[in-house]
This record gives C-alpha cells, sequence and structure tokens, in this order.
C-alpha cells in the first residue's frame, strides 16, 4: 500500500484500477476512457482488470470485471533503466460509467508541473513490510525538483517526474505500481519505481501525450 497512507474513503477515486496479474499479483491502474486503462509498462503480464473495486478480495456489487483485448506497452520501454514505463490496456468491452467507475483526464500539455504542487496517491498494495491490505489506501505527496531528485537517480530523463513526502517516509510502496500520480484531478504520473526510500519516480504523463493519442486511435 501506501505507506504512511489511510484507507481511502470508499470509491472516492472512481478512476482507479485493480490489475490482476497471473504471475505477479497484483498492480493498480487507471481508467482514461470507458474502455481503456493505462499502467506502468513493468506490470506486463496476463491481467484481468477489476474497475470500482474499494476491498478486492470481496464480490462488491459496484465492481465491473474486464479482460484485456490488447496489450501496447511502450515500444522503447527499458526494464533495466526503467525509462518509458507506461502501457495501455484496451478492455475487452467498455465498463459502465456511473458513480463507482469514471475516467480520470489526462494532461492537456507537456509542461512541467511546479516543485511542491500537492499531489495524491492510491493502491491496494502493502501498509507496511508484512501486512498487505484488500482495501484502497491514498496518501498525499508534493513534487520534487528535477535538479532534487537527480541527486538520488542521477539517469532521471525527461519521462519521468519525482514525488514524495518531504518529511517522512509516506511513499507509494510496492502494491501501488501502475497506479496514478493525481495532481489537481489530472493524472500526471504513474507510480514506477523508488518506492522504498522517498522520493518516488513516476512516469510524466504529459511526455508522453502524442503516444497515447495515436495508440488510442488505432
Amino acid at each position: 500500500q501506501t505507506v504512511g497512507g489511510h484507507e481511502a474513503q470508499p470509491h472516492s477515486h472512481p478512476y482507479m484500477a485493480y490489475l490482476k496479474i497471473a504471475e505477479l499479483g497484483g498492480c493498480g491502474g487507471f481508467l482514461v476512457a470507458p474502455d481503456w486503462v493505462m499502467s506502468a509498462a513493468h506490470c506486463m503480464g496476463n491481467i484481468t482488470v477489476i474497475l470500482g473495486a474499494h476491498n478486492i478480495q470481496e464480490p462488491e456489487k459496484t465492481q465491473q470485471v474486464r479482460g484485456v483485448l490488447k496489450y501496447h506497452e511502450h515500444p522503447e520501454y527499458d526494464p533495466n533503466t526503467m525509462e518509458n514505463d507506461i502501457m495501455l490496456l484496451q478492455a475487452s468491452s467498455s465498463v459502465t460509467l456511473n458513480d463507482y467507475i469514471q475516467p480520470i483526464p489526462l494532461p492537456k500539455s507537456g509542461r512541467d508541473l511546479p516543485t511542491g504542487t500537492k499531489c495524491m496517491i492510491a493502491g491496494w498494495g502493502l501498509i507496511d513490510e508484512d501486512r498487505a491490505t484488500n482495501k484502497l489506501f491514498e496518501t498525499k505527496v508534493s513534487i520534487y525538483s528535477r535538479r532534487k531528485c537527480a541527486l538520488f537517480y542521477p539517469h532521471l530523463d525527461s519521462g519521468m517526474i519525482c514525488a514524495g513526502s518531504f518529511h517522512e517516509l509516506k511513499d507509494s510502496s510496492q502494491g501501488d505500481s501502475g497506479g496514478p500520480l493525481v495532481c489537481n484531478e489530472v493524472a500526471q504520473g504513474i507510480v514506477s519505481f523508488g518506492y522504498n526510500s522517498p522520493p518516488g519516480v513516476y512516469t510524466r504523463i504529459s511526455n508522453y501525450l502524442l503516444w497515447i493519442k495515436k495508440v488510442m486511435k488505432k
């Protein structure tokens, strides 16, 4: 889960998707259109998508489950450097949008987010090293400057953005991989790596707008 996070108000993040992955366990993801889910490329596997969930271990009436019709991993994803860690999944059929399931907007331009921008991450991963949770948790983080983040991660590139909390360990941990970094109600990042010690590194969605447009037009 999110270390230092708290349980989210049920269904307060209606764009959240849980990706059940045969080989890996699970990842986060998020709905960007009725039949499209975005996640991290490192979450690639045999995926079933669950939307409208709060407790992923319960068969909640609000849940809608979809298979994946097509996997679009970024063609230049590099698992060694984690560059271009972004993937689009086309669902087997559109979900029915309602109070529990809604897409989240993507950035409109490629501008960098100002340092200190307040954002939020949510996920179903580990709360701490050994205690897993089935319910959606959330935590607040702030955007780090590129310069400060490069001190932690020298190979930072324009497709990455950093966020964390400045005073305590409140970063996303294992289970949130692929979930969104949400700033002002817009999905600005995808949980990518560095989640064991803040700051965390996120795929910078605004760097990929042309690729996203191209894939979703196919």
